[in-house]
């Protein structure tokens, strides 16, 4: 998830809940780079960037994972391949994962009648719908700035959609919260200790908007390209799957934190992926004064984006750029830049819901690769640059009891 990607909806949500509403005839940026963007993240980063925060979450995803992979099984054709919508699919488990931290409920993502509760999908329709047109919005000549175009119309509508959904259930939740017994934070979930400490349902909804946002389409790309990888490269997949049962020899042994931290290839695997073939475009900055930049002056205002599509690839970063090699981020040896590769940006404004994002794909290769072989038998994905960068067709993976 770039930083730019995650301030561009900022000034739309603050300035809806904060009482100045954006309407289709408004002239603000999309983009909020300021004192409200600062005020905000204050209020929720030490919450949810803790790791213990992380740590009550392990259960509940890997349940949220345990059926997806139900699901998977149910899905599969008489050759054992998943269908060529299933990267729809794995917007559905992101979605019902980011519900379960963000709103703290299952969404129902995953039910095998979804026409009985179309919300899921009109959720995820709208997450694309915006993170994928922000862009335009933002670097496209601005005519929404004068007259409500049709890009703008719907992506207004877009965002009422998501203030009244996360409000909905950020109120159940203040309501649950009012009877709750409370002996320390460790009974808290992180909307509740949000609620509890900021006393202002607004701030809630402000951080569920963005873990949403911005969550559900980035994650669901990078999953899609870290399983395309895996089905593609036996090798190295085997070798996730020997590790996964050294920490979990028992299956049916809930993963634990712990657990997690003893992947030490797999995660190497998912860097390497997001090395090569990085879901992210880039990371950008709107600089607040003038600036020299290895000698070119950029002046106040400009965007300036590290593409990291880019530098993750480039030999003066990286050794030997094109070899897929996950050792390398195990003290393999050879040049890496720490700054090659930046999926979840840096500094400041790095992700806000990293750390739940790798924790959802960890569980969701140690539940898959734990029992599953992944291979694809179709022809060869190529890699297209959208608003991500993605392999771009129908991902079908073929599943395979181990």
């Amino acid at each position: 998830m770039s930083d730019y990607e995650f301030c561009s909806f900022h000034t739309y949500t603050i300035a809806f809940i904060y009482d100045e509403k954006v309407t289709l005839s408004s002239s603000k940026s999309v983009s909020n780079h300021g004192e409200q963007w600062r005020t905000f993240r204050s209020k929720v980063q030490r919450p949810i960037l803790q790791p213990q925060t992380v740590r009550k979450y392990v259960a509940p995803i890997e349940q949220v994972t345990s059926d997806f992979i139900s699901y998977m099984e149910t899905a599969r054709d008489e050759n054992l391949d998943l269908p060529a919508c299933f990267d729809n699919d794995i917007h559905r488990w992101s979605l019902e994962c980011i519900g379960r931290v963000a709103l703290d409920v299952r969404l129902g993502c995953l039910s095998s009648d979804l026409s009985s509760n179309p919300e899921p999908q009109r959720i995820i329709d709208a997450a694309k719908y915006a993170l994928r047109n922000v862009a335009v919005l933002e670097l496209k000549a601005p005519y929404w700035r004068y007259i409500p175009t049709p890009l703008w119309t719907k992506y207004v509508n877009n965002m009422n959609f998501f203030v009244e959904l996360c409000s909905r259930y950020i109120n159940e939740a203040l309501e649950r919260l009012k009877t709750k017994k409370v002996t320390s934070e460790n009974d808290l979930s992180l909307l509740e200790r949000v609620l509890r400490s900021e006393g202002d349902p607004k701030i809630a909804t402000i951080m569920a908007l963005d873990l949403i946002l911005v969550g559900i389409d980035t994650i669901s790309m990078a999953v899609c390209s870290i399983l395309y990888q895996a089905a593609i490269r036996t090798k190295q997949q085997e070798k996730m799957a020997e590790e996964i049962k050294r920490v979990l020899p028992d299956p049916d042994k809930p993963i634990t934190y712990a657990d997690l931290d003893k992947l030490h290839y797999t995660k190497a695997f998912v860097r390497e992926v997001f090395r090569m073939y990085s879901t992210v475009i880039g990371n950008g900055r709107t600089l607040q004064e003038d600036d020299v930049i290895c000698g070119y002056h950029i002046p106040k205002g400009v965007q300036v984006v590290f593409p990291t599509i880019v530098t993750g690839n480039m030999p003066e970063f990286v050794s030997d750029p094109a070899e897929f090699s996950p050792e390398r981020w195990l003290g393999a040896g050879g040049r890496l830049h720490p700054f090659a590769s930046l999926p979840y940006g840096h500094g400041a404004r790095i992700c806000l819901g990293r750390r739940f994002a790798d924790m959802e794909i960890q569980v969701l290769l140690a539940k898959l690769l734990r029992k599953y072989r992944l291979e694809y038998h179709h022809e060869p994905l190529e890699y297209a640059v959208t608003f991500m960068y993605a392999p771009d067709g129908p991902l079908r993976l073929r599943m395979i009891e181990r």
